[in-house]
């Protein structure tokens, strides 16, 4: 096949070059498009709980937070474990630092027990369904199990929130917000009790 260089191709060849291209690639691109739409659990089933990703196993088993304090995180409550990471930045004390890391550590192992309560909810709930004969009555069994193991857990996470707001006094908490990127802008608010110079050059705003 001669090759024609694209200034000798005439208007024609070259329009009808383009929409053979982009007929080819709606034709060969579909296929690809409608596995995308109709598989969306593709490779769920090789999980070891359904309902649960290795991710979402290693989160609970670790303790993590897992996204169930949000309602606090992002409504004014500081949570302990980025409070320890921030530590420096807000200024705690030496008090306050063994409050919050007392905090956290009895949140930790209480996360980690309930979290693998969960797990093990999660788990019979997906042999229920492998079984083949789970029963209406023993559904609703395993799901109020799963619900409550997941609401422990929660309230694991919430209630150290909580307690953390106690710790911190108004120009930490407003400091924090600013420092995990919730509503101000970290260089334009400068939280009370902290130098304006000191704070924009520690945070890398000039």
């Amino acid at each position: 096949m001669e090759l024609v260089a694209p200034d000798k191709m005439q208007p024609t060849e070259i329009f009808m070059k383009i929409w053979y291209i982009i007929f080819a690639g709606l034709i060969f691109g579909a296929p690809v498009a409608a596995e995308t739409k109709n598989q969306p659990y593709k490779g769920f089933d090789a999980r070891d709980i359904s309902s649960l990703s290795e991710a979402d196993i290693e989160a609970l088993q670790s303790g993590a937070g897992w996204g169930l304090a949000l309602p606090a995180e992002l409504n004014g409550y500081p949570g302990p474990a980025h409070v320890l990471e921030l530590s420096e930045e807000l200024g705690l004390n030496e008090r306050q630092m063994a409050s919050v890391r007392t905090i956290f550590e009895g949140m930790k192992e209480d996360a980690i027990a309930k979290g693998k309560e969960l797990i093990e909810a999660e788990r019979r709930l997906d042999e229920g369904f492998k079984s083949g004969n789970l029963t209406a009555i023993t559904l609703t069994d395993l799901i109020a199990k799963t619900e409550t193991a997941r609401a422990e857990l929660r309230f694991v996470h919430l209630s150290r929130h909580l307690k953390t707001i106690e710790i911190l006094n108004d120009g930490q908490i407003s400091g924090y917000a600013i420092l995990r990127g919730y509503g101000s802008d970290l260089c334009e608010v400068v939280p009370e009790g902290h130098d304006g110079e000191m704070w924009r050059r520690h945070n890398a705003c000039d």
